[in-house]
């Protein structure tokens, strides 16, 4: 069966993590495996985002590093691919646009959009957010003792049957701390990021003179 026959036969359920990645910590990894087994996924695509249209100041590892980062981070999980579209796409990465050739590969699929309960509550300042919720179905995290997730900011743009769908989407796990700027301000101090990072991830921030603070990047002095 060829690339393109497989894809219109696909009837998986596919995870999309989307996001700066910059750099991909622990914590990443912990909301995908979390995911994958609680909605029983076949596959996440980790989808690193050229310009985020709520981060206009974009990121600071190039989209190359950034990539290539996601590489080692997810190297041996056999269920994680890196999907770096929204990179070759360039400008502003909108999510409906990436959905939409998704939904065209994959006619079949079932794709579930992994995002945080804060992205759910600032749902109506995305990009054509209502045609985002005819294409997939929302994987929302509640992380921690975090109060129950209010879905009543998807009243209007999807139907009581697809927010029914998203609420039986929700993925609890433990609260988790890691960020990837706190990552990056750690590593401008020279303060150690091991048991954070993959260690694959930290050998190549270190290799490259990652998020290092000016005084100890010699281009920059």
């Amino acid at each position: 069966m060829g690339e393109f026959e497989r894809k219109m036969s696909d009837s998986r359920r596919i995870g999309i993590f989307g996001g700066s990645f910059d750099p991909p910590h622990l914590g990443h990894l912990w909301i995908a495996e979390a995911v994958l087994e609680s909605l029983e996924l076949d596959e996440i695509l980790w989808i690193p985002a050229a310009i985020s249209p709520l981060k206009p100041d974009g990121p600071v590892a190039s989209n190359e590093q950034r990539r290539q980062m996601i590489d080692l981070a997810v190297s041996g999980c056999e269920k994680f691919r890196v999907d770096d579209r929204e990179l070759t796409r360039g400008d502003v990465s909108y999510t409906v646009d990436t959905l939409d050739e998704l939904r065209a590969e994959y006619p079949r699929a079932d794709l579930f959009l992994i995002m945080g309960s804060d992205s759910l509550a600032s749902i109506r300042k995305w990009h054509q957010p209502q045609r985002l919720l005819e294409s997939v179905n929302l994987a929302v995290l509640q992380r921690g003792a975090e109060d129950s997730i209010d879905y009543n900011v998807l009243s209007g743009l999807a139907t009581e049957q697809q927010i029914d769908r998203i609420r039986k989407s929700r993925v609890p796990m433990p609260l988790n701390e890691l960020s990837s700027s706190d990552l990056r301000d750690r590593v401008s101090k020279g303060l150690s990021i091991r048991f954070r990072i993959p260690a694959a991830v930290e050998t190549f921030i270190r290799a490259n003179n990652l998020y290092a603070s000016p005084a100890e990047n010699p281009s920059e002095i």
